[in-house]
């Protein structure tokens, strides 16, 4: 029986048993050998045996109550803010498996907490960074409208600094974009609508996107794959994904290079791989270059927002996905997503 599980309570009833039994014997040797006033012997050892009883009762509840006394006051001390309270639960039983619930409710609530305080540290830091992030266009558009106004009659300046401005405008764009997108990422609103889509569809329209770009900037894109291979995704966030990633690797590859996009499968995975023969990744910042916001100390991209990666990996998971990202510097960087196959 669980409720024997304690040694305390094996301790009570042992006590109980062994004042009952000892009490049979004195009785039944006083009725086998007839002694006088075997009645009251018998009276006063029942009495005896009762008070053995009830003293050892008094001592365990004694003990129970001291030990319900001591948690309730850890309890309240933990309410009451100290969060390193942990309830002695060294004894076996039903009481003390309640006390390990309640030192692993604590753990979780201090998980929470924990986490909580982790958010808000977060939030505080996005906050700082959205607002670091805007500042540069927003300066910039401050000095280009300034200089419009002063070179009204040049048709030539104002051409030239409107365009300028629509490129800062386009940057606050992106960002803002970017940052609900991985915002409805995180907060779960979104459900991948997954469908079975052809990988080469998805790369075609890939290439659309991407084309004119890299006709501008002498730079050559290459898709590679099989036109018969299919993957369960969201069409919009995969392309999402895969742009992203394509982007970044337009971003940092000069005149002249090449952006390879190659897709195979294999017994149960999908894979796309982007590969380029640019700047590459300093082996310092491979570790970071998820983060959201991180700006290497090694780039010389100064239109970059670091946001594009962040939710690429984002997409990529949310879609049971990984992506992982190598590189050497000054040869390039390669680009790995690895989807499992499902029906």
């Amino acid at each position: 029986m669980k409720i024997f599980a304690n040694q305390k309570i094996k301790e009570l009833f042992a006590g109980i048993l062994l004042s009952m039994l000892v009490f049979t014997v004195i009785s039944a040797l006083l009725v086998v050998f007839g002694t006088e006033n075997g009645a009251l012997c018998i009276w006063l050892g029942s009495l005896s045996m009762c008070a053995v009883i009830l003293l050892l009762c008094y001592r365990y509840f004694r003990e129970q109550n001291r030990v319900m006394e001591e948690t309730a006051a850890q309890i309240t001390e933990y309410i009451s803010g100290n969060k390193d309270i942990l309830i002695e639960c060294n004894d076996e039983g039903e009481l003390y498996r309640l006390f390990h619930e309640v030192n692993a409710l604590v753990s979780i609530l201090n998980a929470h907490a924990e986490n909580e305080k982790r958010a808000k540290h977060f939030l505080k830091d996005i906050i700082s960074d959205i607002s670091h992030q805007l500042k540069t266009p927003l300066a910039a558009l401050n000095i280009y409208n300034g200089i419009l106004q002063e070179e009204a009659e040049n048709a030539s300046s104002v051409r030239e600094f409107a365009s300028l401005s629509e490129q800062e405008l386009d940057r606050i764009e992106t960002l803002v974009q970017n940052l609900l997108k991985i915002a409805k990422l995180d907060a779960g609103t979104i459900c991948p609508e997954k469908s079975p889509e052809h990988v080469s569809d998805l790369m075609k329209t890939v290439e659309k996107r991407f084309r004119f770009r890299a006709e501008q900037e002498g730079k050559e894109l290459i898709f590679s794959g099989s036109e018969e291979i299919m993957f369960f995704c969201d069409r919009i966030w995969i392309l999402e994904a895969v742009g992203n990633i394509v982007k970044n690797a337009l971003d940092h590859t000069k005149e002249g290079g090449i952006i390879r996009i190659e897709w195979k499968t294999f017994a149960s995975v999908v894979q796309i791989v982007v590969r380029d023969n640019g700047s590459g990744i300093h082996p310092e910042d491979l570790y970071y270059i998820f983060k959201r916001f991180y700006r290497s100390r090694f780039s010389k991209d100064t239109q970059g927002i670091g946001l594009g990666l962040p939710l690429a990996k984002a997409v990529v998971e949310a879609h049971g996905g990984t992506i992982e990202a190598d590189s050497t510097p000054g040869m390039g960087a390669v680009f790995t997503m690895n989807f499992l196959i499902t029906e």
